[in-house]
């Protein structure tokens, strides 16, 4: 059996976008699965998109989520370069031997003329179809042409009639119309290749027998098969992808929040539940109904015949709860240093206690993203009415409220220590001796700490957070509400 070897083939033009990363992780997975190589290389034929530092993001990414390639430009290999822009002695000669076979010619269209040849499309939008002017130019108007300089790009002859047809693993079998294929440009005016006369040379030097991409661009690989035949090639093994859709059935962009790798990770988002989510984007593992695996697991179950042609929705609530599995995996110790950079942003210089912080958010938190909302309290209450303290279940008035709060006030003055266990034990041990229940021990102090009802933790976690300094502050500030409110309605 053939060993299997895939292509993760990015251009360094930016950040890792989600739908690159998800073309990475499957090609990654189809060839693991069968014990495979897996090859990174890096198409940077399109200069003037290059990105400076881009390749280095492309590095750092695949090593983040274990996506360790077997060849590629910086760890090398027996069919390098692994750069196309060092690989351009690499295409030329192949063209010319296509244009010397009578499989492709030299087109000397100017920009101009072909311009003057487009047409006007349903949208409104100019579409350029190349008339074939230069297809059947005499052997004298060429060799004129090339005289006088006249700059021109090879353009491989399409069949003009009958059929291509190729099969996809997930589409299945697709069949265009010869007709309707513009005779495609191989080498540009400067020599470079074009996008996918590049692809199909390098992929036939290094040997690779699935190429997995998008389904956008399920249009072009005629094209492609067309150019492997015309060089005397067996063509690969094709997968493509079905698209990314936001949440609004509109392709995945900037506008539906973070879309790049990086983003994500600053955002919060573990690089487990990134990884896990992206494998469930256009694809479930059969009979398998589980929802968490690490990448090992995937590669031992992933099967490219359980890929969807539908479109895929990345919806950021699921990948959230993703997030909420694995931070409520994590050990204490490994969740406080993750957790640490986001609470030491979030709190500035205002001290806080982590451990506690940490022990009240692990089993609570999705991302960071969620701070404000949880947490605001915090770093400052908002101005709350003194009827907030009014809990009939539990039988709260504000006039019992401020008795326990004075009672609760003057214990923790005289306190020698601000320890929670010590702070714990005094409040817990009002309880009996006042005849109060817990939950009106514990209920006036957290909402005097936080000026709401409900809140991650309760009142003793609060306080250890905050400190002794800020949360007396807090529960004074909220004594003085409930006096105030009491002295003007004395019949409450």
């Amino acid at each position: 059996m053939t060993t299997r070897r895939t292509r993760f083939a990015p251009s360094p033009t930016g950040f890792m976008h989600i739908g690159n990363l998800r073309s990475a992780l499957y090609t990654w997975l189809i060839s693991k699965r069968k014990d495979g190589q897996f090859i990174l290389r890096i198409e940077d034929t399109d200069q003037e998109r290059k990105v400076e530092g881009a390749v280095d993001v492309i590095y750092q990414t695949l090593a983040a989520c274990g996506l360790t390639h077997d060849e590629g430009p910086d760890v090398g290999g027996p069919v390098g370069p692994y750069v196309q822009s060092q690989r351009l002695d690499h295409y030329k000669p192949y063209a010319e031997k296509l244009v010397a076979e009578g499989k492709a010619y030299r087109c000397f269209c100017s920009k101009e003329s072909l311009e003057a040849q487009a047409t006007e499309g349903p949208d409104g939008q100019n579409t350029y179809g190349y008339n074939r002017h230069c297809r059947n130019l005499s052997p004298e108007e060429i060799e004129a042409n090339l005289a006088a300089g006249k700059p021109y790009v090879i353009r491989q002859k399409m069949p003009l009639e009958g059929e291509t047809t190729f099969q996809d693993l997930v589409y299945g079998e697709i069949t265009v119309a010869n007709e309707d294929l513009e005779d495609q440009i191989l080498l540009k005016t400067d020599g470079f290749p074009t996008y996918n006369f590049a692809n199909v040379i390098d992929d036939h030097e290094m040997g690779i027998t699935h190429v997995v991409r998008g389904s956008e661009y399920l249009s072009s690989t005629p094209k492609y098969n067309l150019l492997y035949k015309a060089l005397g090639w067996e063509p690969p093994q094709y997968v493509h992808l079905p698209l990314i859709l936001g949440t609004d059935g509109k392709k995945l962009s900037k506008r539906h929040g973070a879309t790049s790798f990086q983003d994500l990770v600053e955002e919060g988002y573990l690089v487990t539940a990134i990884v896990n989510y992206l494998a469930f984007l256009g694809w479930a593992p059969g009979s398998d109904t589980r929802e968490i695996f690490s990448l090992e697991e995937l590669r031992q179950v992933f099967d490219e015949s359980h890929i969807s042609k539908s479109p895929a929705v990345f919806d950021y609530q699921k990948l959230a709860w993703y997030n909420a599995q694995y931070i409520q995996a994590m050990t204490a110790g490994d969740f406080k240093a993750w957790l640490k950079p986001f609470s030491d942003a979030f709190f500035g210089s205002q001290a806080y206690d982590l451990d506690v912080l940490a022990e009240i958010l692990q089993s609570r938190m999705e991302t960071p993203q969620q701070f404000p909302e949880m947490l605001g309290f915090l770093k400052e209450t908002t101005p709350y009415e003194a009827e907030l303290f009014n809990n009939k279940r539990q039988k709260l008035t504000p006039a019992l409220a401020k008795e326990i709060l004075d009672v609760e006030i003057d214990l923790l003055d005289q306190l020698p220590d601000f320890k929670r266990e010590t702070v714990h034990q005094a409040l817990m041990d009002l309880g009996p001796a006042r005849g109060w229940k817990t939950g009106q021990v514990m209920g006036p102090p957290r909402i005097a700490l936080s000026g709401q009802n409900v809140t991650p933790g309760g009142a003793i976690e609060i306080m250890m957070i905050l400190g002794r300094e800020e949360s007396m502050k807090r529960l004074k500030a909220g004594q003085k509400i409930l006096a105030d409110y009491l002295a003007s309605h004395p019949q409450a």
